[in-house]
């Protein structure tokens, strides 16, 4: 359910225009008053060039300020689930970014940095010391926060420790008083360890593989001069040849609900009708590769992170082992997430073969089809790093779009997504089991989302 914050109220003034009533009396946490005039200045920043979550704002067509505290968006077309997008979204002091030289928003792929990059001015219940990106991040409890802080932390520092057996260590050693991800082959031990309590839920990330279906030649493959992958029994070969079974209980030690689709339960218009695998079944995968005319396989490089997700390069590894079962020679290039995400990612996809995660952050399915299959066009499929397209599927997320009939919407949801598992556009993995860890005088609450809200946590 969507809760008042910094719009105190909201509602539908026609089918494509939203009005939001602000909150009065808010603060930025260097004193500048908060007013529509930050928020239209915020929507233009995010969504404007370079900027790297112009994505979230493809259904906005304009913002218009009313007065100081009256906004209305209006919308490209009518959207059922508008107000649940726009949970994410983020507001910056229009003064402040004018007065550090940081209106526009730096692409961090190109260019270093701004002073935004490294500082913040927002105004929510903790405020930025330091800012040390891959390192550490110091913050303080804001005193002058507009609602009521439900925990009682003061002061918090966030340490990357990126291996996982030093992330447990310190948390043994009473370095640290949280660590999360708790690694799965981790688990027991820390269920037994004297002082610790273990936080495990579901999560809504899916994670899977994707191929590069766009390119003629493969970037990284020994076949010249044409795409294997465009070829859908290559693709179906793959899949087939993954045994998820294996790799819930050998690499994720059970902590993972395995899945067909790219969405999973807890996320809106799932259907587990719908949540269909192709079965495991390599012998079928020769076969599927010697009738695309690959009899003895071919080598493929397969792109994947090293410390974003859970066993992340594990998994990458078992893949590995098991295709080549059925001939192919698959290459891991396993990274940092930064170096990771800036090779694969828009605007070059530089990639053959790749692993990545998604979480729907309006708790949507829609969200996760559009941003990841729906074919590319500058807001449409911007993390659609394989280029897979397929206009009927875009035809069904468009009607799904502005359809208000939940039932109905359900159904366009269900035949894009079958149309997507169908052409095999990608292999669908797994929802990770969330696993947190702390010190035993600890509260918190843990979102499906995998989000983190501090200002609930409680130190006894």
């Amino acid at each position: 359910k969507v809760e008042a914050a910094l719009a105190e109220s909201w509602e539908a003034v026609n089918p494509t225009t939203w009005r939001f009533h602000l909150r009065h009396g808010v603060k930025f946490q260097e004193g500048q008053d908060f007013t529509a005039d930050d928020v239209v200045f915020s929507w233009k920043r995010a969504s404007g060039p370079g900027s790297q979550i112009n994505a979230y704002f493809q259904a906005v067509k304009e913002m218009k300020k009313v007065d100081d505290f009256t906004v209305d968006v209006i919308t490209k077309v009518p959207d059922p689930i508008f107000t649940e997008e726009i949970t994410s979204w983020v507001i910056m002091s229009k003064a402040w970014c004018e007065a550090h030289d940081a209106v526009q928003p730096v692409d961090l792929t190109k260019v270093g940095e701004n002073y935004a990059t490294r500082h913040a001015n927002g105004t929510g219940p903790y405020i930025l010391d330091i800012r040390e990106p891959d390192r550490r991040t110091t913050m303080h409890a804001n005193p002058a926060w507009w609602d009521k802080m439900s925990g009682n932390v003061t002061e918090v520092t966030f340490n990357v420790i990126s291996n996982a057996a030093t992330r447990v260590a310190a948390l043994l050693s009473g370095d640290v008083d949280m660590i999360y991800t708790v690694p799965p082959q981790d688990i027991q031990r820390l269920e037994k360890a004297p002082g610790i309590k273990l936080w495990m839920g579901p999560e809504l990330r899916t994670i899977f593989f994707g191929f590069d279906v766009a390119r003629p030649e493969l970037l990284k493959s020994d076949v010249k001069g044409k795409n294997p992958f465009q070829d859908k029994r290559v693709r179906q070969a793959f899949y087939q040849a993954i045994d998820l079974n294996a790799i819930r209980q050998r690499v994720m030690r059970g902590q993972s609900h395995v899945t067909g689709l790219m969405y999973g339960p807890g996320v809106g218009a799932y259907k587990e009708a719908d949540d269909v695998r192709y079965p495991y079944n390599p012998e079928e995968g020769k076969k599927l590769l010697a009738d695309a005319g690959y009899p003895n396989g071919f080598g493929v490089t397969l792109d994947c992170p090293n410390d974003r997700y859970v066993n992340d390069e594990a998994i990458c590894q078992a893949a590995t082992a098991m295709l080549a079962r059925i001939g192919v020679k698959v290459t891991l290039s396993a990274q940092t997430r930064l170096k990771y995400f800036a090779e694969i990612s828009n605007p070059e996809y530089k990639t053959s073969f790749y692993m990545l995660g998604w979480t729907p952050n309006t708790y949507d399915a829609w969200n996760s089809l559009f941003n990841l299959l729906g074919s590319r066009n500058g807001t449409r499929g911007v993390f659609n790093d394989g280029g897979w397209s397929n206009a009927k599927f875009d035809e069904l997320l468009d009607q799904a779009s502005v359809e208000t009939n939940a039932d109905k919407r359900q159904a366009l949801i269900s035949e894009a997504s079958k149309i997507a598992k169908d052409d095999v556009a990608t292999i669908p993995l797994h929802q990770q089991v969330l696993v947190w860890a702390t010190r035993s005088n600890i509260d918190l609450v843990q979102p499906a989302d995998n989000s983190f809200p501090l200002r609930y946590v409680t130190v006894k």
